[in-house]
């Protein structure tokens, strides 16, 4: 396992633009991945790119996973990134693509001619209400998002 010194050995990182560069080349480091992250490899390990930059600025690997707090894989700022459980990086995840609402939690339940939200906390989910209005349906998983996760209330 890589250790910060043996990284700054050999990279630079820029916590303020989250690219690492070379420093025998001057070359930016990493190419994407099958999953959309950048990944490098260095003595004879390969690495996820965002998990570098918490080692090169922390001096560690993370204790758990990385989150992408915009949810842009590429984007390693060190500002960008927090170590979190699994549960909650899960919090922090994206509209499903296939969303027919096209916001977290809010779905178009036909046959009551409504919205309902709804809200997924350790695996139970929990229904917030119907809504004529699918703002209102939004509003009120917010709510209840705010409430129970705090910090991880976006995506």
């Amino acid at each position: 396992m890589i250790t910060q010194e043996r990284l700054k050995e050999v990279l630079s990182y820029d916590p303020d633009t989250g690219v690492f560069t070379w420093l025998d080349s001057g070359k930016v480091a990493g190419l994407p991945h099958t999953k959309g992250y950048l990944r490098m490899s260095l003595d004879g390990g390969k690495y996820l790119m965002h998990r570098l930059a918490w080692l090169y600025v922390h001096g560690k690997f993370p204790d758990n996973q990385i989150d992408h707090i915009n949810h842009g894989k590429k984007d390693n700022r060190i500002c960008n990134l927090r170590d979190v459980t699994g549960s909650q990086n899960q919090m922090n995840r994206g509209v499903q693509s296939n969303s027919t609402t096209g916001i977290k939690g809010v779905y178009w339940i036909k046959n009551r001619n409504k919205y309902r939200a709804q809200i997924k906390v350790m695996g139970k989910i929990t229904y917030l209400g119907y809504f004529v209005d699918k703002m209102e349906a939004a509003r009120a998983y917010m709510l209840a998002c705010k409430e129970l996760h705090g910090d991880f209330a976006h995506g």
